[in-house]
């Protein structure tokens, strides 16, 4: 019986702990009565057996149910028992069923400063500048001790760096208290003073910006720090941090080491509300994702900007997320900054013996407004009936630690004071004057593609070849599969080089040139389309062999990564990833182009606009299969025009090659490009063995990328027909039907920055030819809008002179494409005739 009322303490004493800083209620559970296990009050001073608990055979009732209590229902609850692994959760009841034990000294001291420091930069920060937006940690102090907590045990145990993702409530705190930004900067920010970013941006708001820097713990021991930058999409931040924390292990490239820790904060209504956290959370053990355990920290303040938790969730606690992955939960009262600090490092050791991640739910309030100009008491009039009348984190501490006699009034008025006379001599010294600037600043210029070398010597590219036929001993290839493998080598000698075989000679010449290459995405090791099978799988044994390892010493410069079914997490990682490693090529892969749809948020907050925002250069490679070839709305178009759309600034790369080496040598510029920015990459489906697409090896050995692409075989035509992608073989395919020689037939390989002065002179060429934009895309998708604009003199474009480039397309139609194969292949037929009657 004793032992399922401890099993019942253990299992739902959370539900009884003492965690909401805004009330206290006694509450009860049935099956933590002691009635309910067929015992009395009578049996309180009776010894029974304990089966180990509290280190003892045999103990009272009474003291069981003291430890038990004092364990479970005091300022923590914890949840772990739904861990299947009895080592996780002995190590944790070995370390929570110790009974109540109160902070040394020092340390209270230490987190009384830290306390006093949060509180003083925001009333510090609210009279200084009035009205101005800084979504405030005020009620939510005790997170900036707790942060120190796990940053100086992170520290202190030598670890190489902490990276923080988090929102931006809190943030200028963290900045300032934490992360090493001074407070001068913060303030010179308040006062529309920014220090340049890389590009000299439109820049972003104060609460988005990142840092790093070094964090010095209380006994001297440092490690570094970084806080990424985010938009104000909560917990978008999240893969993003994951992916920088991962480049930054590989590029120390200590196996199992995991010494650059992850830490997560989090709002308790997005915590439950954004399905990105699911994502992330399955990214945790995935052996091409993982990261030795994330600790993540919800700043549960109880509302989501106007909304209860009532209509935000429909589990009991906004971190059940959590139990996907059996992390275990330490809830804590954000009013008992001790008990903050104690789970802080608990938290920490559990990450470090598991490589696991662990969740801190920090219960607190919010004593203001969503923002500063906000009325929360028009929604939460009760709520904020009860804040108002509450007195701060700090005082209730300082209070207590006065009253218990462990420091007297007059030392906590001097930690008072001190902090205080830092920020007015920090302010004095620099208000209303502007950061340093660098006049010599200039920001790298992306070089044209035909001043980089992108062309290999053809022993390089045998050399690479060859590694698609040096199976290792005793290892079987599926017999379906080695004749794909054989024809990477044999076309190199009959001009027969497809598409997967030009992406091979492109990431095996990179390696070789001592590129790290990450590539990611949905069956991306295989292909979609079985095509690229760049790890084997042995027939017999499920042993995993990649060819082109063997042209390098370290496997951990490459990796092909299959990665969970997850756009907005898996890309967002990759795009963390090619921040940190700038050496690396980083590429995501989607199933099909139009998958993305699932990360948009990820394409408009960070890939198209970081550059400008924060200074943030990435250059991880999007590929997107598109292609019309009649499989329905939702396969056949990447939705070109959405990515030309945020197209500004030579923000990132669009191109869509036509032929396997035109899409190498797009590899390799990218990868030598010193301007880094995202590239963007319409990758063919049935183009990808089309013979009428294939390279020839002498088109590896020599050139570079092709923007434009002309037509030599036609002189003085009637009709330039400018295309991109598949379409242009369809339409060569077409000519040669129609014995059509009139027709001039251009590729634009690529879309952005529009190589619209080769455009012209391709049109120059034919001076008295109509000049044709013909498409797959409907009117109102693909390329059309973006080709449009910019070569429309009317609109700011520059044009072809006094001639109008038309349009000739499938109609404007709401779907991308026909669900029947009968209806496109009419559509294709139709276009394909007006293409060269028009």
């Amino acid at each position: 019986r004793v032992q399922q009322l401890i099993q019942a303490y253990r299992t739902f004493g959370h539900l009884m702990a003492d965690v909401d800083p805004l009330e206290y209620v006694q509450r009860s559970h049935p099956d933590l009565d002691v009635v309910t296990h067929g015992l009395t009050l009578w049996d309180l001073d009776r010894e029974f057996a304990t089966g180990g608990f509290g280190g003892k055979k045999f103990m009272p009732l009474r003291k069981i149910l003291g430890i038990l209590r004092d364990s479970y229902c005091r300022s923590v609850g914890v949840e772990y028992m739904y861990i299947q692994d009895p080592v996780e959760r002995q190590w944790i009841q070995n370390k929570v069923e110790v009974g109540y034990a109160k902070l040394p000294r020092e340390e209270q001291l230490r987190v009384l400063r830290k306390l006093n420091g949060a509180e003083s930069f925001e009333s510090f920060l609210h009279t200084k500048f009035v009205g101005q937006k800084r979504f405030s940690l005020e009620g939510g102090e005790s997170v900036i001790p707790l942060l120190d907590a796990v940053v100086s045990s992170a520290a202190e145990s030598g670890l190489d760096e902490v990276c923080i993702g988090m929102p931006h409530r809190g943030r200028l705190n963290v900045l300032a208290n934490l992360a090493g930004k001074s407070a001068g900067q913060i303030f010179q920010e308040f006062q529309g003073h920014y220090a340049e970013n890389q590009v000299q941006g439109s820049g972003d708001v104060k609460y988005h910006l990142g840092t790093s820097g070094t964090f010095t713990s209380e006994t001297g021991a440092t490690t570094k720090i970084y806080l990424a930058a985010n938009p104000s999409h909560l917990e978008a931040v999240n893969p993003v941090l994951e992916g920088v924390v991962r480049a930054k292990q590989d590029r120390l490239n200590v196996k199992n080491a995991y010494s650059v820790m992850p830490i997560l904060l989090h709002g308790d209504a997005s915590f439950a509300g954004q399905g990105v956290n699911a994502e992330v959370l399955q990214l945790s053990q995935l052996g091409g994702y993982r990261t030795g355990g994330t600790i993540h920290i919800v700043i549960n303040n109880q509302i989501g900007f106007t909304t209860s938790p009532h209509a935000s969730r429909s589990s009991q606690y906004s971190t059940d997320f959590a139990k996907i992955i059996q992390a275990p939960v330490f809830h804590v009262n954000g009013d008992d900054p001790e008990a903050c600090v104690r789970v802080a490092r608990l938290a920490f050791e559990y990450r470090q013996e598991f490589h696991r991640d662990v969740v801190i739910d920090m219960i607190c309030y919010r004593r203001r407004g969503h923002n500063e100009g906000d009325e929360p008491s028009f929604t939460q009039p009760l709520m904020y009936k009860l804040i108002d009348a509450k007195r701060s984190t700090r005082t209730l501490y300082t209070e207590a630690l006065v009253g218990r006699g462990d420091i007297t009034p007059e030392e906590a008025d001097a930690i008072a004071r001190d902090y205080q006379d830092q920020l007015e001599s920090i302010f004095a010294s620099v208000n209303n004057i502007e950061p340093e600037h660098d006049e010599n600043f200039k920001a790298p210029v992306a070089p044209d593609a035909q001043q980089i070398n992108t062309a290999i010597s053809e022993n390089t590219a045998r050399e690479i070849a060859a590694t698609q036929m040096a199976v290792p001993e005793g290892f079987t290839v599926h017999p379906k599969l080695t004749p794909q493998l054989a024809k990477r080598v044999e076309s190199l000698n009959d001009a027969t080089i497809d598409w997967s075989t030009g992406e091979m000679l492109a990431f095996g010449s990179l390696l070789q040139e001592g590129h790290p290459i990450r590539l990611a995405g949905q069956d991306a090791r295989r292909g979609t389309f079985s095509n690229r099978h760049a790890v084997i799988i042995d027939k017999e044994n499920g042993n995993e062999w990649t060819p082109l390892r063997a042209l390098i010493k370290d496997e951990n410069q490459f990796f092909v990564v299959d990665s969970l079914l997850s756009e907005y997490a898996a890309m967002g990682f990759e795009y963390g990833y090619s921040l940190e490693r700038e050496e690396a090529l980083v590429l995501w892969e989607g199933q099909f182009g139009d998958f993305a749809n699932g990360a948009q948020t990820v394409v408009d907050e960070f890939i198209s606009s970081a550059l400008q925002k924060w200074g943030e250069r990435s250059s991880l490679v999007l590929l997107l299969p598109h292609g019309y070839e009649g499989q329905g709305p939702d396969h056949s178009s990447a939705r070109i025009e959405r990515y030309l759309q945020l197209c500004a600034e030579q923000n990132m790369t669009v191109a869509q090659p036509a032929s396997p080496a035109n899409y190498f040598h797009l590899l390799r510029w990218h990868a030598k490009n010193p301007a880094r920015r995202p590239l963007i990459v319409l990758t063919p489906k049935s183009m990808l063995r089309l013979k009428a697409a294939a390279s020839a090896l002498s088109d590896f050995t020599s050139g570079h990328f092709r923007p434009v692409i002309g037509d030599d075989s036609v002189q003085n035509a009637s009709r330039v027909i400018f295309c991109s992608g598949k379409i242009y073989h369809d339409l060569v395919a077409e000519r040669a039907k129609l014995g059509e020689t009139g027709s001039a037939i251009v590729r634009v390989e690529l879309l952005y920055p529009l190589p619209i002065d080769e455009m012209v002179a391709e049109a120059n060429k034919h001076p008295n030819a109509n000049l044709l934009w013909v498409q797959d895309e409907p009117a109102n998708q693909g390329p059309w809008s973006h080709i449009a604009l910019r070569t429309s003199e009317a609109h700011g474009g520059h044009g072809f002179g006094n001639r109008t480039l038309r349009r000739i397309s499938r109609r404007a139609t709401a779907s991308p494409a026909t669900g029947s194969h009968h209806l496109h292949e009419d559509e294709q037929k139709a276009l394909l005739l007006e293409a060269f009657t028009r």
